[in-house]
């Protein structure tokens, strides 16, 4: 991870922008929903309690695309709270606007790159649980490098992470499942909940089911999932 003097401009980051049009329902969410449920790295450190009106189990998920796994999960754990952090916009003004239209105020969103988000955002030892589901793979040799998942950023993981909270990883990718793998074997704060490439833990029931994640089942595709605990 770059030291703080590091400009943020010299990262390699895991993305790149894209200037995806957004639907009339997606601006709508951007404009009308992010000063409900939006938060600003530009605030400094999350008071969550203060944030969210009410204490309970804290989750962040990174890189939630179009929302629907966190919603769902939102949903269906109403005294938890949630903060998803994705840095596309359409993903984020569909989610916006979703929240506008539905009884869900344990959920809110960054839209920012989730490096910035836990360095400058959240503090050590309070998270419950950290979700990243099916992270780009970025499958080229010469572009491993913006991988998400590097020592780097687990180690900054680990730091926002309370002992006994848990980092849940899933990919459809065998090679970078193998990736992840390897980058957590070297984690010594983290601890394996179990699973390997031949036989990967189960998926949890709290992860919903994707309708990307279903038609790759239908295909035979592989999924997947890794929890490890912070000891």
């Amino acid at each position: 991870m770059p030291s703080p003097q590091t400009p943020i401009s010299r990262r390699i980051r895991s993305f790149v922008m894209r200037a995806g049009r957004m639907t009339p329902g997606q601006e709508r969410g951007w404009r009308d929903g992010l000063p409900c449920f939006g938060l600003h790295l530009e605030d400094g450190p999350l008071d969550w309690d203060a944030r969210f009106g009410f204490t309970g189990r804290r989750v962040i998920e990174i890189g939630f695309g179009m929302g629907d796994s966190l919603l769902h999960m939102a949903l269906a754990e109403s005294e938890a709270q949630f903060v998803g952090i994705e840095v596309h916009r359409p993903g984020v003004g569909r989610l916006l606007s979703q929240l506008l239209a539905l009884d869900c105020d344990n959920l809110r969103v960054y839209a920012d790159d989730a490096v910035e988000v836990l360095e400058r955002c959240v503090e050590p030892s309070s998270i419950d649980a950290v979700h990243i589901f099916f992270p780009d793979p970025w499958h080229k040799k010469r572009h491993h490098k913006r991988r998400l998942i590097q020592p780097e950023f687990i180690q900054l993981v680990t730091r926002v992470l309370r002992p006994g909270g848990y980092l849940h990883l899933a990919t459809d990718w065998e090679p970078y499942a193998e990736h992840m793998l390897d980058v957590m074997d070297g984690a010594p704060e983290m601890s394996s909940a179990g699973g390997n490439l031949m036989k990967p833990l189960p998926r949890p029931a709290y992860r919903p089911l994707t309708k990307f994640e279903a038609r790759g089942e239908r295909l035979g595709h592989g999924v997947w999932d890794w929890i490890y605990y912070r000891v």
